[in-house]
């Protein structure tokens, strides 16, 4: 990934919440670059959810329908859970 790639998802991590904040950038600057390429690509697809159905999902009070965005939502709250 390059710079400006990089600087996007940094961007696109800025939610109007800043529980949503911190736990995406977090995720981004700690554990994005250790992701397969497909989970990269389903993170960055999540990004795309509305900021309440996206913390919900993060905050573990709903499951999202796809697998693979549920899947990712989970390893997001496995990563904050570390950083306790």
């Amino acid at each position: 990934m390059n710079v400006n790639q990089i600087a996007e998802l940094q961007w696109a991590c800025r939610r109007g919440m800043l529980e949503l904040d911190v736990l995406l950038g977090n995720f981004l600057n700690e554990a994005y670059g250790n992701l397969s390429l497909q989970d990269k690509q389903y993170f960055v697809e999540l990004l795309s959810y509305p900021d309440p159905e996206l913390f919900d999902a993060l905050l573990g009070r709903s499951i999202l329908e796809d697998i693979n965005m549920a899947r990712i939502a989970e390893l997001i709250r496995q990563h904050a859970r570390s950083r306790i």
